[in-house]
C-alpha cells in the first residue's frame, strides 16, 4: 500500500486524472548536477523527498533483517532510479539526479532508525509498532486525499 501510495505522490502529485496527465503534461526534463537549481525548488521539496523515503527504509528493515545494509540502501537507490526514470519516460517530470541522493538518503534513514531502535526494543514489538502507524498513517493520508485536499498538476 505505501508503495502505490509513494508511486502516485511521486509520479501523479496525487492527482486522479493519470490518463490526462500521461496524455497532456509532456515535460521532459534532466538535471545531472546534484542541488542544482535549489533557490528556485527550494529545500522544502529537497526536504520531502527524504521524508518519504523514510518509511521505505523502515519497511526494508522490518522485511529484510538478515540482509547486509548496503544490500537494502542499493534497493532504495534502484527504486529512487526506477521512479526518476518512469517520470522520464513518461515525461511528467522533471528526472533530478537530486531527487535520487536524497530519496536514497531517506531510506537509508529509515534502516538505520530501525536498527537503532531495534536494540532498544524487541523486534517484534517494534515490527508491530512499525506496522500499525503505517497502516494509520496511510489510511488518514488517503482520506485527507479524498476528503479534504485539491491538488492541481
Amino acid at each position: 500500500m505505501y508503495l502505490l501510495i509513494l508511486l502516485w505522490l511521486i509520479l501523479f502529485k496525487l492527482s486522479y486524472d493519470v490518463p490526462a496527465i500521461v496524455a497532456e503534461y509532456q515535460t521532459r526534463s534532466v538535471n545531472v548536477i546534484p542541488f542544482l537549481g535549489l533557490g528556485q525548488v527550494g529545500w522544502s521539496e529537497t526536504v520531502s523527498n527524504l521524508v518519504v523515503f523514510v518509511p521505505f527504509g523502515l519497511l526494508l528493515g522490518v522485511n529484510f533483517k538478515d540482509k547486509q545494509l548496503w544490500r537494502l540502501i542499493t534497493a532504495t537507490l534502484v527504486l529512487s532510479v526506477g521512479v526518476e526514470a518512469l517520470q522520464f519516460i513518461l515525461a511528467i517530470g522533471i528526472t533530478d539526479v537530486t531527487d535520487v541522493i536524497m530519496n536514497t538518503l531517506g531510506g537509508l534513514s529509515g534502516l538505520v532508525l530501525y536498527r537503532v531502535v531495534n536494540k532498544v526494543l524487541r523486534t517484534d514489538i517494534l515490527d508491530w509498532i512499525i506496522a500499525a502507524v503505517g497502516t494509520i498513517l496511510c489510511i488518514v493520508f488517503v482520506l485527507l486525499r479524498l476528503l479534504v485536499f485539491q491538488v492541481r498538476y
